[in-house]
């Protein structure tokens, strides 16, 4: 199971089945004997890495190193990863940005005229913030030529959506906590997220919390101010570009966008916002990658499997930069691009409107 939510989509008798899996992974979790190296992981994993973005970030950057240094260029000619049965694995591995995006605080002003002026809170995640730093830098000036104020509200910690999803659900929790707390203080209209797999899980943490006296109906409020980067953008307008951006484009559908939270036409929406652009939609768009979480890692073969048809479909479109709008999808669909020899490009939906904004600017 993928976790990928394409039953929940067409369910007849509307199961919430994401509810059910993340509790049956829970029960699944508290039952089950583990040998020393994977308690080893998890706890390094789940308690130490993701339970602190000041560790994740101090990882990130030992990352950027092994990459800019020269070791990893090292240790690939001399094969020593692939004698570790390590290749596929290493592949996934995202570049590491120079410059992370951390959450001081700082405030970016409008720079154009929107329909009202908004405040939006800027959820700044963990992968995204250390390997996706041009996803946020685009997210943040297309919000400001559509009139908003982003704010980057300080004490953020990771979503909570890996611990969700792998059954740790009290982690989970602890951290929905410290993101409502953080993020009450921004005084925001709007918190936004730029990673579908992460908006989904925020916008569910009024079901994890509804127990918490303390927490319920804080929670509720912050769900309810809660959007995916598309759909604030579809709400808002977007407001067109002027120059054309002749690209031929292509989208995949997110699985926790398009079945989780039932966005499909708004990311849509944006990109036929763009005069130029030619938007060629390819067969089973919104069928899962293979990325899944830690699905890609864990299940090697059958994600490998769902990323070939994956790319399929892609390479029938024929077009030059493939549209997405999560972290993990950009990272699949990235490896199935290497792997193929394609020229194509992969970018987030809001890279693409970004990308527009700035001709009109003349950069």
């Amino acid at each position: 199971c993928l976790g990928c939510l394409a039953c929940q989509a067409v369910c007849p008798s509307g199961v919430d089945y994401g509810h059910l899996l993340e509790a049956g992974r829970a029960q699944a979790r508290a039952i089950t004997e583990k040998n020393r190296l994977t308690r080893w992981i998890e706890t390094l994993v789940f308690q130490w890495l993701f339970m602190s973005m000041a560790r994740f970030r101090l990882t990130a950057r030992s990352l950027w190193l092994y990459q800019r240094s020269g070791i990893q260029w090292l240790a690939r000619k001399l094969g020593l990863i692939k004698a570790m049965g390590l290749a596929e694995l290493e592949a996934l591995l995202p570049r590491m940005d120079d410059r992370f995006v951390t959450p001081d605080g700082t405030v970016y002003a409008p720079t154009g005229a929107g329909i009202a002026p908004k405040r939006v809170a800027l959820i700044t995640g963990c992968v995204q913030s250390v390997a996706f730093a041009e996803v946020h830098a685009a997210t943040i000036h297309a919000l400001q030529v559509n009139g908003c104020e982003v704010v980057l509200p300080p004490g953020q910690e990771c979503c909570g959506a890996l611990h969700a999803h792998s059954g740790d659900l009290s982690r989970s929790m602890e951290l929905a906590r410290i993101n409502i707390d953080a993020l009450e203080g921004a005084d925001a209209d709007y918190i936004v997220v730029n990673a579908a797999g992460c908006s989904h899980h925020m916008k569910d943490y009024a079901h994890a919390l509804k127990d918490d006296p303390d927490y319920a109906e804080r929670a509720q409020e912050l769900v309810a101010k809660t959007r995916d980067i598309t759909e604030l953008l579809a709400e808002l307008g977007p407001k067109p570009p002027v120059n054309s951006l002749n690209w031929q484009v292509t989208y995949q559908d997110p699985c926790h966008l398009a079945h989780g939270q039932k966005i499909v036409s708004q990311p849509r929406q944006v990109l036929n916002a763009i005069p130029g652009l030619e938007l060629i939609e390819m067969a089973e768009s919104s069928m899962c990658c293979g990325s899944a979480g830690t699905y890609n890692i864990l299940q090697r073969e059958m994600s490998q499997r769902l990323l070939d048809r994956k790319m399929d479909n892609t390479e029938a479109t024929g077009a030059e930069v493939i549209a997405s709008a999560n972290t993990g999808c950009m990272i699949q669909m990235r490896s199935g691009v290497k792997q193929r020899g394609m020229e194509a490009r992969v970018l987030h939906v809001v890279e693409i409107l970004d990308a527009a904004y700035r001709l009109d600017e003349g950069a």
